[in-house]
């Protein structure tokens, strides 16, 4: 089984929540258009002023999905 890997976009400032949610929309607009396998992505809050974006993408097809969009960080995902 291939690790999965969570990339994160993160958004700081007063509207960071709202810009966080906006991006998931073009996340999976990205995973319809590409057709990709992905089912995890999601937004959260760190605090008033950071808030993240993310998709979640297997180790194999990580690069090419990090050189299309860019993403500001990544890390290992744990499922619960």
């Amino acid at each position: 089984m291939n690790r999965k890997i969570k990339l994160i976009w993160d958004f700081r400032g007063p509207e960071s929540l709202k810009t966080a949610e906006h991006h998931e929309i073009h996340l999976k607009e990205f995973i319809a258009i590409e057709k990709l396998n992905l089912t995890i992505t999601g937004f959260s809050k760190i605090n008033e002023l950071h808030s993240i974006a993310y998709m979640v993408v297997e180790e194999p097809n990580m690069i090419p999905v990090r050189d299309a969009l860019k993403p500001h960080r990544g890390e290992i995902y744990e499922e619960n």
